[in-house]
């Protein structure tokens, strides 16, 4: 585990994204801002219905996002997960490889099956809906798992858990607090998800109910920038001015730039400001990911505020 400052487990998905309108969110109806799972015919007649629509292909999945933004930054990253044998699978190791990510994909054999794929529906209002086609991920066993994972508790390792939608939320809950366990040592989360989570839009009852699921809570809340939690306190970080486009990603990219930070011996404020300045440039453009020409001026930027 020391060879790497994240480790991460998730979905193996290759986004397909699609601008529509909202009236045609509602004729395929999808529930907007959140994440639908859907099996294969659904996404069938999904894809039916967007048929001669221009798309964007990208790697995709919450943590797959969250690794290559820390290892675009310059840290290391490793990400278990799982593919199939197919054009899907190939596109998304030849990604991560790019990416400069490590990956159990390639040290074992992807077996025939369907490589997971979410067809993300982008509204003029910038907001995205997600149908999730889970495929072969939805199969993810210990095999695929780094065998130091095991050890991550007892050999002091921080452990992190993203909410990662409302819909998670929902129907997964007993899940994830199994891995919230006695508590992490980071928890990231939108504010809307922290009001499902807490059952409350009382921000001062929703600061109390997550304080003690882990060491520090960051909890993004779009263009007011986020508030990092700790030992009951928060703190508002500001995020840059933006124009908003697209919002698929951005809190991937805010847990990515957050961990690539604190990882890296900024404090728990300025990794937010990190963060939220690269999640701002995720929702002013289509796509998931920042290229490295737009996020090294970041970084750089960063560095530049916050010398040492």
């Amino acid at each position: 585990m020391s060879h790497y400052h994240l480790y991460a487990i998730g979905n193996a998905l290759v986004d397909a994204e699609y601008d529509v309108s909202d009236e045609q969110l509602q004729t395929m109806g999808v529930d907007k801002r959140h994440m639908t799972l859907i099996d294969g015919e659904r996404r069938s007649e999904l894809l039916r219905q967007v048929q001669g629509l221009q798309h964007r292909r990208n790697g995709g999945g919450s943590a797959g996002n969250t690794v290559v933004a820390l290892a675009q930054l310059g840290g290391k990253a490793f990400y278990s997960c799982k593919v199939a044998d197919d054009e899907l699978g190939a596109f998304y190791t030849q990604d991560l490889n790019d990416k400069g990510v490590a990956t159990n994909l390639n040290h074992t054999r992807a077996l025939p099956g369907q490589t997971g794929n979410c067809m993300v529906l982008v509204t003029p209002d910038a907001e995205r809906s997600m149908c999730t086609f889970l495929g072969a991920t939805a199969e993810l066993e210990a095999s695929a798992l780094h065998p130091h994972r095991q050890m991550a508790r007892d050999a002091g390792v921080a452990l992190a858990v993203t909410l990662s939608d409302v819909s998670m939320i929902n129907f997964c809950r007993d899940g994830l607090t199994a891995m919230i366990g006695d508590g992490l040592d980071y928890l990231f989360g939108n504010e809307e998800e922290a009001q499902v989570w807490c059952d409350s839009q009382d921000m001062a009852q929703i600061i109390r109910t997550l304080s003690p699921l882990a060491k520090v809570v960051c909890l993004t809340r779009g263009p007011q920038g986020c508030l990092v939690i700790e030992n009951g306190q928060a703190t508002q970080v500001a995020a840059p001015v933006v124009k908003a486009v697209d919002t698929n990603g951005a809190g991937d990219m805010f847990a990515g730039a957050f961990l690539y930070a604190a990882t890296h011996g900024y404090s728990h404020a300025q990794a937010a400001d990190l963060a939220n300045r690269a999640a701002a440039a995720v929702v002013s453009q289509h796509g998931n990911r920042l290229s490295m020409q737009t996020l090294l001026p970041i970084k750089q930027a960063f560095e530049q505020a916050h010398a040492r």
